[in-house]
């Protein structure tokens, strides 16, 4: 029997024990789920093959009694929580996965879990995951014929389905909404295009967005995520003159967005004072001037120079901000929490909604003379509330690379992403299986556009 513990039992992990369950009975699985909050690894241990257990990560001794208990571990904590897992992996001599990128923390144990034969998969999610893995297959295609890169854009958006896309901002939650409210900070946006570094500005980053079209879901607008620049060594493009990784949102969604940025209203680095007593129209209010006569709408409106006939206006109107009744109700809360608090009111998934995950990459290559152009995009839809695109996306790949790992069919040493094609092809081909594929189509290369940046 092979023993997987699972640590976190958030949103992504509902599809990943799912996959795990009807794979338990053929390769004798024990899935122990193991939370802070025994009632949240409850929900996602209904199946046979299931346990759930109180965890509390903090607690050295337990932590690491379930770990040297398991098998397999696999880490569905919040990012910064993976390291001290990993560090029990390696001294207990386990195989880990998790869906997060590789933090400096964990790429340092990279020696030391080649040294005991271990591999700890990581990135192994949609973005990083599907997105590293669909990359890298049409990369690798290209290279394979002689073709050589000149241009490399991908794009993913975490967004809801058509059918249940009905608020003005064609946007609800599908992840932490803490990470989107906090999105692009801590950094300037840094891409290269034509061989020119390019940097965006979070003040700026908003209001540069470019233009997609993805078949038979309309029109995307792409911003710029922190640093594309990454990417290179990670896919082996260290003289490609264009590589750009953005975020999709439906058209507009940054353009209203960015007066949140302009207010101050998505800073997360300090509290605002008596927080939990602070109606939602005082909290915009505190970030405009005074005036003894004019409206909180008013300033807003002058501030920014809204128009009373703007969409933007309406889009601020549907979501309630000037209401004097409603309370933030957190103490001590950042600028960035109490706008998350009012967001979660109006864009949280219903039971019946569905989401939608987008991904899109564009590759120019040349190849004997000639400049072509791939572009590659998949569209997944979710279930409902609990089986989400975001969950599918995130847990069947990281379902099956567990797998992979449990019988020994992925063997590569270290600490890992899913970029050898040993990972990626058997991941890709058994994804398909669950409708994740992804449409290519190959034209005349288009060029990197600096028109569609406005």
């Amino acid at each position: 029997m092979t023993k997987v513990l699972i640590i976190g039992a958030g949103k992504s992990t509902s599809a990943l024990v799912r996959y795990l369950d009807t794979q338990a009975q053929e390769n004798n699985l024990k899935i122990t789920i193991a939370d802070k909050d025994l009632q949240t690894a409850k929900k996602s241990a209904s199946y046979a093959s299931t346990t759930p257990i109180e965890l509390d990560i903090f607690n050295k001794d337990e932590r690491q009694k379930q770990i040297k208990a398991a098998d397999m571990v696999v880490s569905m904590l919040p990012a910064r929580f993976h390291i001290e897992v990993a560090k029990d992996c390696v001294n207990f001599d386990k195989n880990m996965a998790t869906a997060s990128y590789v933090s400096d923390e964990m790429a340092a144990l990279d020696e030391e879990v080649k040294a005991k034969g271990l591999t700890f998969m990581n990135e192994i999610g949609v973005d990083p995951g599907v997105d590293h893995m669909s990359a890298m297959k049409v990369i690798d295609e290209i290279r394979d014929k002689g073709g050589k890169l000149i241009s490399f854009e991908s794009f993913t958006g975490g967004l809801v389905a058509p059918e249940s896309d009905d608020n003005l901002w064609n946007y609800k939650f599908t992840w932490n909404p803490r990470n989107v409210v906090v999105a692009g900070q801590g950094g300037p946006a840094k891409f290269i295009q034509e061989g020119k570094y390019k940097y965006i500005p979070y003040q700026r980053l908003f209001r540069r967005t470019e233009f997609l079209e993805v078949p038979g879901y309309g029109r995307f607008e792409g911003l710029a995520n922190r640093n594309s620049l990454a990417y290179r060594e990670v896919y082996g493009l260290e003289d490609i003159p264009t590589l750009y990784r953005g975020t999709l949102r439906r058209v507009g969604f940054s353009k209203a967005w960015n007066v949140f940025v302009q207010l101050g209203i998505t800073d997360d680095t300090y509290t605002l004072e008596d927080s939990e007593n602070m109606s939602y129209r005082e909290f915009i209010n505190s970030f405009l001037p005074y005036s003894p006569t004019d409206s909180v709408e008013l300033k807003l409106r002058h501030s920014l120079k809204i128009d009373q006939d703007d969409l933007i206006w309406e889009k601020l109107l549907d979501l309630d901000i000037f209401n004097a009744q409603k309370k933030i109700g957190i103490k001590n809360a950042t600028p960035a929490k109490a706008l998350q608090s009012i967001l979660e009111e109006k864009w949280m998934l219903k039971p019946e909604d569905k989401d939608m995950i987008v991904m899109y990459h564009k590759f120019g290559y040349e190849h004997k003379g000639e400049k072509k152009q791939i572009d590659s995009t998949m569209v997944s839809i979710g279930e409902d509330q609990t089986f989400t695109a975001m969950s599918r996306t995130v847990g069947l790949p990281l379902g099956v690379a567990i797998l992979k790992m449990i019988q020994k069919k992925i063997t590569i040493k270290g600490v890992l992403r899913p970029i050898h094609p040993e990972i990626y092809k058997p991941i890709l081909e058994e994804l398909e299986s669950f409708n994740i594929k992804f449409t290519e189509t190959e034209t005349e290369f288009l060029g990197y556009n600096p028109h569609n940046l406005k």
